[in-house]
């Protein structure tokens, strides 16, 4: 189903009667946690990408098909916090270049969300990876989102393709310095914090 098809399929599913009477009294409606929806239906296809990268890489690893077998592991590892994030950097503000691991679990790969409109909100802001190729430079890579727009990327690490067959090349990621205004972004990390 193409995404304008889906989120519309969404949207039809709530409760527009609901919602009106909600706003009719109340002045305001809230629908199902959209932020938990998306970490909950993205979670099962990136767990099997994550595995084929646990198996490229000779690593024991596996992940669950669902995020709930997932966070069940996440919290007997003492990781119970949910780890989603609202960010929001200002005129100057940037993020150095990190890996976000909050323990000893840490599922391979988180999305990040720009809210803001590219242009008009704010200027500058890239999002910036950085990749750190075995016995070679590091390669880094600016990516300008439109809003709405997701990125898929690892948090750690992923499975690099070289001469001697797969290996191991470290990721980190952060923003550019934002040049004017205000970008908000939403990080959606799977696995939760210690």
């Amino acid at each position: 189903m193409p995404p304008a098809a889906s989120v519309r399929a969404r949207l039809g599913r709530l409760d527009w009667e609901g919602i009106a009477a909600s706003l009719l009294d109340r002045g305001h409606a809230v629908t199902p946690p959209v932020v938990q929806a998306l970490r909950l239906h993205a979670y099962p296809p990136l767990a099997r990408i994550a595995n084929d990268w646990m198996r490229l890489l000779r690593r024991p690893d596996r992940f669950p098909p669902r995020l709930a077998g997932y966070l069940a592991r996440c919290h007997r590892a003492g990781q119970t916090p949910p780890t989603p994030l609202l960010l929001r950097y200002e005129t100057g503000g940037f993020n150095c270049l990190h890996q976000d691991l909050y323990g000893s679990m840490a599922f391979p790969l988180q999305i990040t969300v720009l809210l803001s409109r590219p242009g008009d909100d704010f200027t500058g802001g890239d999002f910036l990876l950085v990749e750190q190729r075995p016995r070679a430079q590091s390669r880094g890579e600016a990516i300008a989102l439109q809003r709405g727009a997701m990125v898929i990327f690892p948090n750690r690490d992923r499975p690099r393709r070289g001469a001697r067959g797969w290996s191991r090349a470290a990721v980190r990621h952060g923003v550019a310095t934002v040049n004017s205004g205000v970008r908000l972004t939403l990080g959606v990390i799977f696995h939760d914090a210690r």
